[in-house]
């Protein structure tokens, strides 16, 4: 019997192990959304190795728990990769975002999602899935004069950008047929600094390789715009998986070392950052702060100061 639940446990905790480390031979799309949740199950592995090593004394959780151990420490040190080190020109010009996906069917939470804008003080605001949010854009509109999405630039309501200053070459465009206009682009005078805004909702990473390919249309726009760039979204991914890695790097990107659970709403602080802030210089990414309240949606909404330098 023992050695029945021996066999169990580790076959169990192996494949889970197994899963995870896949990534380090190949970056393959069916384990991308797994990849997210690199910590979590190695962390949930080394557990059940040291009650397995406790109940069973095989010395099979002994070599278990070490893999378990290697693989949370890689999690824990890629959470300071592509990490933003604060630091900013004299004269550089503060900056402030809030994105929030707000759920499509979240009608009835609009009134309180236009509170949470309207007090956030955002200079921009980027609002994912924003058909829930269509009957309060009059009210926005008096502290957001300008925007792109629902109805400006684009017919459809899923990406909203709104902004207190003027925005230029203003468009919203398609990185993939799965994610239709769902990647939207627009330039802000910033007391005479040009700055690039940037908002993304992309397709979710066990869908083959769109995700990939999306990431990948949009670092040629990114590489494209000459200047201090912000770009912020809906990711549906953790920046620890692969294709997030590499979309960073080749795009310059800069995020927070510790970035704000976003998704599952029920895991709070425990669940994983699927929405991101990223920065390229010279806008230099300072806080990324988690809303307090979901306010409905099935996400939580950040808010992101920057310091803003000419080149």
């Amino acid at each position: 019997m023992k050695a029945r639940l021996s066999c169990i446990a580790s076959m169990a905790i192996i494949a889970a192990l197994f899963s995870i480390s896949f990534r380090y031979i190949k970056d393959f799309w069916l384990l991308a959304f797994v990849n997210s949740f690199q910590l979590h199950i190695a962390v949930v592995a080394a557990i059940a190795c040291i009650i397995c090593f406790c109940l069973l004394r095989s010395r099979l959780f002994i070599a278990l728990l070490a893999w378990s151990l290697v693989l949370c420490a890689h999690a824990v040190s890629m959470q300071y990769d592509f990490a933003t080190d604060g630091q900013y020109l004299a004269g550089a010009k503060p900056f402030r975002l809030m994105s929030f996906n707000v759920l499509r069917e979240n009608r009835k939470s609009a009134e309180s999602i236009a509170d949470a804008v309207l007090a956030s003080e955002a200079d921009a605001v980027y609002i994912m899935e924003a058909g829930a949010v269509r009957s309060v854009l009059a009210r926005l509109q008096q502290t957001y004069p300008y925007r792109l999405g629902c109805g400006v630039g684009t017919p459809s309501c899923d990406l909203l950008m709104l902004s207190k200053r003027p925005l230029r070459d203003a468009r919203i465009g398609t990185l993939s047929f799965v994610s239709q206009e769902r990647a939207g682009f627009a330039q802000i005078d910033l007391d005479g600094v040009t700055l690039n805004l940037a908002q993304v909702h992309l397709t979710k990473p066990y869908f083959d390789e769109y995700h990939a390919e999306e990431l990948s249309g949009l670092s040629r726009e990114l590489i494209n715009l000459k200047g201090p760039v912000i770009l912020a979204g809906d990711f549906n991914s953790a920046s620890v998986v692969p294709d997030m890695r590499r979309f960073m790097e080749n795009a310059q990107l800069k995020k927070v070392s510790w970035e704000p659970a976003t998704w599952p709403i029920k895991a709070g602080r425990f669940g994983i950052a699927i929405d991101h802030v990223f920065a390229r210089k010279p806008a230099t990414l300072i806080s990324v702060q988690r809303l307090p309240n979901n306010l409905g949606s099935n996400h939580y909404g950040l808010i992101a100061d920057f310091m803003i330098a000419a080149e």
